[in-house]
Order: structure tokens, then sequence, then C-alpha cells
């Protein structure tokens, strides 16, 4: 054997950072039907590389979407079990001009990694496992027991995740979830995440005739889009104040320390909102940026479409118009509740012209929080202490993974973040990108993190 966990990450440093970039190559885009198999591939290398490392009862579960990889090491009597999370799927790579290199041919260049996926997450779904396989071949065994959790469709909301966990409740139990799908600031800046948003929703769907009817029946005829963008119009006031009938009746009023804490952590968005090339911030003006990004629920339009949509002119008055809606949630508000709010909200302002149906998206959430003295934060936060010398800061994040909120429910479990993502790394956008350095790093914060979670 390696004489230490910390030499032989150094020693096999190459061959990691060459296995994450095997699984850049793969493009496995949840959103896509014709990718479907290019999820599965990618679970396929998941689950080989989870027997590389030493993980036992390797599987390839299927559900009712893609499939999810479980695996477990479970030789630590008396110790607490951990549920490792993370994800094999990507975002689609659209719009693909706007890319530097293909996205799915990964480019290393002044210690970033580029592709897509490489910050969300597939770099962090690696970094759990080598941590594992480094304990494992130079002091052969776990300092805790560890289980893990890898799925194909979070960035589709994670739909067949609830009904998985509900079916597989005793594979899955545990005393803490790690998820990897996230980060933890950097060497000078640490952090640790406390709180993520939930989410929900809805397409809306306007019909007002037929067929598309000449534009020369104008002033007389209605148009779709025209309904439809006094419908979603209605929804903000000027300054984006959510208007639907009782959207705010359970969020939590903002604690002056809350408020504190989030203006500590203000600083970074003002440079992400120069680095994105946005002029202004935007938003209910009784809020500051950070509040409304980190403790206020949303409500955004995501896409619109209807009408003609080609090249020069063509004359009609649309007889359809749709849009899809979600909505970033806060504690205490349930995904299912919003979204009847907004659905009697639509139909309340709809014009008496139009006929408006309502489909429900897939990938509902509900919103988390972790207790400040969990023990498993607590021992995060010595261990960032320890790595960088600086006492981590605690952050609340603006988007939402569904696992979080999926087993507090259903099997009372709490979550701390450990990853090595960091802002402005372009995740879902073109020319996304990973630090190098950071992948290396975290490796060996999950290696101390697992000593202190068994100490």
């Amino acid at each position: 054997m390696t004489a230490s966990w910390q030499e032989y990450l150094h020693e096999n440093r190459a061959r990691f950072l060459n296995q994450f970039v095997d699984l850049l190559r793969i493009p496995s885009i949840s959103t896509d039907p014709e990718s479907k198999g290019e999820v599965r591939r990618a679970a396929e290398w998941t689950a080989d590389r989870l027997r590389q490392a030493g993980i036992a009862a390797v599987q390839i579960m299927e559900t009712g979407g893609h499939p999810v990889v479980y695996g477990e090491w479970l030789h630590a009597p008396g110790k607490p079990t951990l549920l490792v999370y993370g994800h094999f799927d990507v975002q689609p790579v659209d719009p693909v001009d706007l890319w530097t290199n293909p996205p799915f041919e990964p480019v290393m260049k002044d210690d970033a990694v580029y592709a897509r996926g490489a910050t969300d997450m597939k770099g962090n779904l690696l970094l759990p496992v080598i941590a594992c396989e480094a304990l494992l071949r130079t002091e052969g065994r776990l300092p805790v027991n560890v289980k893990f959790l890898f799925e194909g469709e979070e960035e589709i909301g994670s739909p067949s995740l609830a009904p998985f966990i509900a079916r597989h409740r005793e594979m899955l139990a545990c005393d803490l979830v790690v998820s990897a799908d996230g980060g933890n600031g950097s060497v000078s800046a640490p952090q640790v995440s406390v709180a993520n948003r939930g989410l929900c929703g809805l397409q809306v769907n306007l019909r007002t005739a037929r067929v598309d009817l000449h534009s020369g029946g104008g002033g007389m005829m209605p148009n779709a889009i025209h309904a439809l963008v006094e419908i979603l119009n209605a929804m903000r006031d000027a300054e984006g104040r959510i208007l639907v009938d009782g959207f705010h009746d359970e969020v939590r009023p903002l604690t002056e320390a809350e408020r504190a804490e989030i203006a500590a952590a203000s600083a970074k968005y003002e440079a992400g909102r120069l680095a994105a090339g946005v002029k202004a911030f935007f938003g209910d003006p009784d809020f500051t940026p950070a509040e409304r990004m980190l403790a206020r629920p949303t409500l955004e339009i995501n896409g619109i479409w209807g009408g003609f949509q080609g090249s020069g002119v063509k004359t009609v008055i649309p007889c359809e118009a749709h849009a899809k809606i979600t909505c970033r949630l806060v504690p205490d508000q349930r995904p299912d509740v919003i979204r009847e709010r907004v659905l009697a909200f639509i139909q309340k302002v709809a014009p008496a012209y139009a006929d408006v149906s309502v489909e429900v998206l897939p990938g509902e959430a509900d919103p988390y929080v972790i207790p400040g003295d969990n023990p498993g934060l607590l021992a995060l936060e010595r261990v960032l202490t320890e790595i960088t010398g600086t006492a981590p800061e605690r952050v609340r994040q603006g988007g939402t993974v569904p696992f979080m909120g999926m087993m507090k429910r259903a099997l009372g479990v709490e979550t701390i973040t450990l990853g090595a993502s960091q802002a402005g790394q372009r995740a879902h956008a073109p020319d996304e990108f990973f630090f190098i350095s950071d992948f290396e790093r975290v490796q060996s914060a999950y290696c101390r993190f697992l000593q202190e979670m068994g100490r």
C-alpha cells in the first residue's frame, strides 16, 4: 500500500484528470430524447468507476425515466452512514456557435477544463469516488459507512427520483446526505451552503380561434399573443413585485441577522453582474439584490412562443400562444400550493375571449434549509477551516437541488454540500469550465471530511 492517501492522490492525479475528461466526452443531455442512450452510457461509466474505487453492490437501477446508479461500502460498524448524491446528466449545449470549442471535446487551458458538464457536475461527481478509492487503497477501509446515489435527471428537475426514494427507503437510509452538486467557495474565501430554493413550473397554453386569421381582421379579431402577454404582465408590477394572490403568504420575514448574513456575501453578485454584461439589477426594491436572489421567491417567464417565426413578414393574427413559467421557492412554500395559486391567478386575469389551459411541468422541489447546529455541517466547517486557514462563511443558494427536499421529507435526514464548483464557471452556458486545482484540492477535502465524520 502507498504510505498515505495524500501520496496516493498526488501519484494518481494524471489518471484522475484523464478519467474526468473521459466522462466529459459523453453527451448525457437528459432533456434530449435522442440522447437517452448517452445518458445510460454515462450511468454505465459511473457504475464502472465506483467498482474501480472498491465500492460494493454497485448497480444501475431503473426509474420511470433515466436510470440511477447505486453503490455502498458498509463495513464501519458503529459509525455514521453517509449518502453521497450527485448526477451525471448535463444541460443542452445551445447556442452551439457561442462555444469556443465543441462542447463535448474537452479542452484544458490555464488550470481549467472546458466542456459541457465540467462544473455541473461531472468534476464534482468524481471527487467523493476518488477520495474513497484513496482511503481504501491506503488504509484498507473507510472511516464511515458510505452509500452512493447518482441520478440522470437532475437537469430536468429529478421527476423520477421521489418515487424511487419511496420504493427504496431502507436501501437509502442514512444519517447524513452529502451532496456533491455545488461548491464550497475558494481557498481565500471558503463557504458552506445552508439553504437552497425550491421549484415549481407550468406551461400556459392559450387559444383564441381554431386557425390563424388574416391580419386584415385586426381591430376585430382577438390576438392570442396579445392575450398571453396581458396575462403574463399582470403577474408582476413594473418594479418586479409578484402580484399573484397569496404568493407570499408563507414566506418567512427575514431577521436582522439573516439580512446581515446575506449582506456580507453580496459583493460577489456585483462582480457577476458586470461579468454577464447586465446593465442593472432588477426586482422588488424593498429588498436588496442579494436578498431577492437568496431568500425571496421568484416568478420568471422562461420561454414564450406563438405566431409566425420565419424570416420576412406573414400577416396573420395568431390563434395560439404559449409560455413556460417557473417559480423559485423559499422555506415554508410548497410547490403544489404555489402552482395552484398561480393557476387561479391566470384564470382570474385571462381575457374572456381566450381559452386557457395549464400543463404542470416536471421537476417540482421543496426549498431546503439545514439547521445551523447540524453535526455534519459543523464537521464540514472544521475541515474547511483546517484546509484554508479561514473559517467558512455560511451562504444561501439561489438555485435548486431537488434531492435535498426529497430526502428531508421522505427520510428526515439533512444534507450538506461538498463540491468544487465556483460562481462564474458558466454552468448551463457556453464555454462551461472547472478549475483543475479545485478538482485536486477538494479530493483531499473529502478524505478529511470522511475522517472527521468517523471521529
